[in-house]
């Protein structure tokens, strides 16, 4: 059903009479005149994240889809069109989370196209490392649950895990999340339902960090910190340049990826707390076949972005602040 004109217009005098903020404004004409819900996800052109657009797009969810690359990117919107989903609920942005340029660029589109968001989903990653899935395949280093030091080691050679890949890593996994969440944080407090979902995985279990040390600082609530998971991943990167993380107790498989993931689920529980309107919570979708583990997962995309999905619809008094794992 329509609104009419002279509803509208008694409405925007209403707010400007009672010197509404621009956020109070745009906040109660959500509530009141408009029922759609709108959603960001990232690292969309493929994968859990491009099914997670499908999945929100097919219940009536307005969806952003970004991606770093943009042609890829509209070839996924193509996609979706192709699929039978209707284009007035399908956006494109190109978003590249290490770049706080292009990252105000996607939170001022957002601001003006739709004036709030209700669900980000923080879905753009990378490994950390590049390897020979093939070989690595062949040789059965992704049958192996948890393989000892030992294990991991001796397939060293076919993993190539550099500083520079490293860095990128965190910058990708850990700081580009916070880059969104900051810079997207105003538009979802003007949501009456506001989710963030950060996809993590169960490698960023503390389980798997070897030092006790930093398992002790990452898992204490009372005194966690931004600042203090900062300083854990520069203490990282000191060690890794040092050719010393096996000794420092680091994990050595894959070890910048289980650090900024277990980095990002602390990150998560600190923001549950500063921000409780808002429901923020981790998740691993599974292992899932994806590109990254070389299509070697046991869970089809659709079953990983279906865990997402819960998260992105749960009802207002839900859990915040959790890691959802197996």
């Amino acid at each position: 059903m329509g609104i009419s004109t002279p509803l509208i217009s008694v409405f925007i005098v209403y707010c400007y009479k009672s010197d509404l903020h621009e956020a109070c404004f745009i906040r109660l004409w959500s509530e009141h005149f408009c029922l759609c819900r709108y959603a960001v996800v990232t690292g969309a052109n493929k994968g859990i994240g491009l099914e997670v657009c499908r999945q929100l797009a097919s219940q009536g969810v307005v969806v952003v889809l970004t991606s770093r690359n943009e042609k890829r990117g509209l070839e996924a919107i193509d996609e979706l069109r192709k699929s039978g989903l209707s284009s007035e609920i399908l956006e494109y942005h190109q978003l590249d989370v290490t770049d706080p340029t292009s990252v105000a660029s996607l939170a001022d589109f957002i601001k003006v196209k739709f004036g709030k968001l209700d669900i980000l989903v923080n879905n753009a990653g990378m490994l950390g490392a590049t390897a020979d899935i093939d070989a690595l395949k062949a040789a059965g280093f992704f049958d192996m649950p948890r393989p000892t030091e030992k294990q991991t080691l001796s397939y060293a050679d076919m993993l190539k895990q550099t500083y520079e890949l490293a860095e990128e890593c965190f910058e990708t996994n850990y700081y580009g999340v916070k880059r969104n969440v900051e810079a997207l944080l105003p538009l979802l407090q003007i949501s009456d339902s506001p989710r963030i979902i950060n996809v993590s995985s169960g490698a960023g279990k503390l389980s798997n960090i070897p030092n006790e040390q930093i398992r002790g600082v990452l898992s204490n609530d009372e005194s966690l910190t931004e600042e203090r998971v900062d300083e854990i991943l520069k203490e990282f990167l000191r060690d890794f340049k040092e050719g010393s993380i096996a000794e420092k107790g680091w994990p050595v498989k894959l070890p910048a990826y289980v650090v900024s993931k277990a980095a990002l689920n602390a990150y998560t529980r600190i923001q549950s707390k500063i921000y409780p309107s808002i429901i923020i919570n981790s998740l691993c979708p599974g292992f899932v076949k994806t590109s990254m583990n070389g299509h070697t997962g046991n869970l089809t995309v659709e079953e990983g972005a279906a865990r997402v999905l819960l998260l992105a619809v749960v009802p207002h008094g839900s859990p915040s602040g959790l890691f959802y794992t197996d």
